[in-house]
């Protein structure tokens, strides 16, 4: 533009004509852009919104369209399902659903960045809702205010393209599995313990499940031990919380390398990363029912 610029004023042409062909050239340039726009898919207000991530060549219209279109469920609203769902209802997707039956603790407070003071004794899921609707209210948002088990997993499951397990028990990490492999849906996994963070992603097209990751029989007797009992730094699941939803998003986009067959560890006293491979066990996708 600078050189049709300085071409004009050679030609001696004043300058209010160079500023009015300069404005009609920048509307022209404008309604081209917003021409080749699916304005069926995504709104002249979600482009703007959305501006940044659609500015990356891996993400672009057609990334973001495909988030709008998701329908990803967060199953726990504590310390991991906080930062997911705060990025994910950032990022676009166009439903999310919020699976938690718990109420607000004060000690959830020090890590769990949803909640105040003020929600002390107020169940997890509403507080949730009504923020993330104050977030982004371009988003639908679903509750289920209620504990996912074996007698309703499935139901809830089945209306969902991506599940996130932001659990803190084996139990309700094997249902939730085993739900995703009769139903054929990844599962984001992630788990914190004092200083460290695991991230992986199972089921995904066929590839190793929680059960290939952390077989039941070899921890029968094992009991995750709770943040109350072994302690938690607080920054811990907001990092590892942001690398599940990073992972969301990229298995909605097909984009980068998924954490499938992989898990991911971090340590974050040490700033250590390590990935390790996990190893496909193929009667566990053998799974016809609920225990």
């Amino acid at each position: 533009m600078k050189g049709y610029g300085d071409m004009l004023l050679r030609l001696n042409i004043p300058a209010f004509l160079i500023l009015f062909l300069m404005y009609w050239y920048c509307i022209f340039v404008l309604h081209r852009y917003l021409v080749i726009m699916d304005f069926d898919i995504l709104s002249p207000r979600e482009i703007r919104r959305y501006g940044k991530q659609i500015m990356i060549p891996e993400i672009g219209l057609k990334g973001q369209e495909k988030l709008k279109q998701a329908k990803v469920l967060v199953i726990g609203a504590g310390g991991l399902g906080c930062p997911v769902l705060q990025y994910l209802i950032a990022a676009g997707i166009g439903k999310i659903g919020i699976a938690e039956f718990d109420i607000v603790d004060e000690t959830n407070l020090q890590r769990q960045v949803l909640y105040g003071s003020s929600d002390v004794g107020k169940l997890k899921s509403i507080i949730a809702k009504n923020l993330l609707g104050h977030l982004n209210p371009l988003v639908d948002l679903e509750l289920f205010n209620l504990r996912c088990d074996a007698t309703n997993s499935l139901n809830i499951l089945r209306k969902f393209d991506v599940i996130v397990d932001a659990t803190d028990n084996s139990d309700s990490r094997y249902v939730i599995n085993d739900a995703c492999v009769i139903l054929g849906k990844p599962m984001v996994h992630g788990a914190v313990y004092k200083y460290e963070g695991v991230i992986s992603v199972f089921n995904y097209k066929g590839g190793p499940t929680y059960r290939c990751f952390n077989p039941k029989e070899k921890n029968k007797d094992f009991k995750n031990p709770l943040p109350s009992q072994v302690g938690l730094l607080g920054v811990l699941p907001g990092i590892t919380g942001t690398y599940m939803a990073n992972e969301v998003i990229k298995i909605i986009t097909e984009t980068g390398a998924i954490l499938s067959g992989k898990v991911l560890l971090i340590n974050i006293l040490n700033n250590t990363f390590n990935l390790f491979t996990v190893t496909d066990v193929p009667e566990n996708h053998n799974i016809k029912n609920l225990e």
